[in-house]
């Protein structure tokens, strides 16, 4: 039995994402108790130079939405990366799991050889699907949600190991 690209993506991003919003509310929820301020938690890091908790968040969405519309052969939905509540990454974290999950499986297999072309700070990157998958969005995104992870658990959330990977 093999596994079709839309299997190896759609689904595992929306899981990543779920995850993600689950420990982001457990955070929220700690901030509260602890009477800390949502805009000081959403910009903790977990040392100087990384990027903070609203980055991790925002980059991990990113991660999922625009892997799987570059996947899809269409242009990615853009995000204006201006939140600054957790309210407000909640409903980041919703949208891009609505968008993923209205891609359909023909729009994804298939693109195991698509052509994928990154314009980044270092220049341009090329990838066939495969490898873009495989090689370039599922460890980012696993990166930052693992970092956004850490940063609200260093931070003193009761999270744990199921909440990150949660439950079938």
């Amino acid at each position: 039995m093999s596994l079709s690209m839309y299997q190896a993506s759609v689904p595992l991003f929306v899981r990543a994402l779920t995850n993600l919003h689950h420990v982001l509310k457990l955070g929220e929820k700690h901030a509260k108790e602890k009477s800390v301020e949502g805009s000081v938690m959403l910009q903790t890091r977990l040392i100087p130079d990384m990027l903070p908790l609203v980055k991790q968040v925002q980059i991990a969405t990113d991660m999922a939405k625009n892997g799987t519309a570059r996947l899809a052969g269409v242009d990615p939905l853009k995000f204006e990366d201006n939140e600054t509540s957790f309210d407000e990454l909640h409903s980041r974290i919703e949208r891009a799991i609505d968008y993923i999950k209205g891609f359909k499986p023909e729009q994804i297999d298939g693109s195991e050889t698509r052509a994928i072309t990154l314009k980044t700070r270092n220049g341009e990157q090329h990838f066939e699907g495969e490898a873009y998958l495989l090689h370039f969005v599922i460890p980012n995104l696993f990166f930052h949600c693992t970092t956004a992870y850490n940063i609200l658990r260093e931070a003193g959330t009761n999270i744990g190991k199921q909440d990150f990977i949660g439950k079938q």
